[in-house]
């Protein structure tokens, strides 16, 4: 049974990034967590502080902290699901890798494409074996595909859902990149200033399917503050109205 995401829960060891607070679901397997902007979540070669740092405080009784089931860019926010214990995150591997977990982002992208809906399939590599998470279309490349639905436009840029079919790195802003409409804020695939916006990309809904006696789970990740005055521009009119999906529904 899912219990209940409270104000009264209280971390169990220092929560550095105030995850506690950010709890969106948790049951006795699974957390959903709204991931905060700007937050790598596991170490890279750089270092520095990273969200697993604050996994402790998510143990609610268990002895072992939570663990990541996937992974979100370090300037993506929304929703992000952790395994509680070794079963879960192997059931949650198998759902992620077969595709049977929904996965839906809101992005504010540059320009903006004609259509109203499309898909862009574009298979994805490696730039540069150094550098494995820069990735380029590549006709050799793994297979990928991403839809897209318009849910609002604005002076020179549109709000879209984008839903990916497949899990490569960076599938997102490479794609749409690719297809000519680069995600607002993005420095490395949409060439934005470094000193520009965020990187205007949100996890906002993730819907696992029902797992043994357990029915399925749908979550949503509020607006993030870095993106609201860009989604306004096209048209969204907050949580529960607006645009052409105010519900971000999964």
């Amino acid at each position: 049974m899912p219990h209940p995401v409270s104000a009264t829960d209280r971390p169990a060891a220092p929560d550095p990034f105030g995850l506690v607070g950010r709890l969106l679901f948790r049951d006795d397997d699974v957390i959903v967590l709204d991931k905060p902007v700007g937050v790598a979540v596991h170490k890279g070669p750089k270092g520095g502080e990273v969200l697993e740092d604050g996994f402790a405080s998510l143990r609610f009784g268990r002895t072992n902290p939570p663990s990541l089931a996937h992974r979100l860019d370090k300037d993506t926010s929304g929703c992000l699901v952790l395994g509680r214990h070794r079963q879960a995150l192997a059931m949650l591997g198998r759902l992620f890798a077969t595709g049977a977990v929904g996965k839906r982002y809101w992005a504010v992208v540059r320009g903006g494409p004609d259509a109203d809906s499309g898909e862009i399939d574009a298979p994805l590599a490696k730039r540069d074996e150094k550098r494995g998470w820069f990735m380029m279309v590549d006709a050799g490349g793994q297979p990928s595909r991403t839809g897209w639905r318009v849910l609002g436009r604005g002076p020179g840029i549109a709000w879209l859902e984008l839903v990916p079919f497949t899990g490569r790195t960076h599938q997102l802003r490479v794609h749409t990149a690719h297809a000519g409409f680069p995600i607002l804020g993005d420095p490395v695939y949409g060439r934005s200033p470094v000193n520009g916006p965020r990187l205007q990309l949100h996890a906002r809904s993730i819907a696992l399917p029902a797992r043994g006696r357990r029915a399925a789970v749908a979550v949503t990740a509020p607006v993030p503050p870095h993106m609201l005055a860009a989604l306004q521009a096209c048209g969204f009119e907050g949580d529960g109205g607006g645009g052409r999906d105010g519900s971000g529904a999964a």
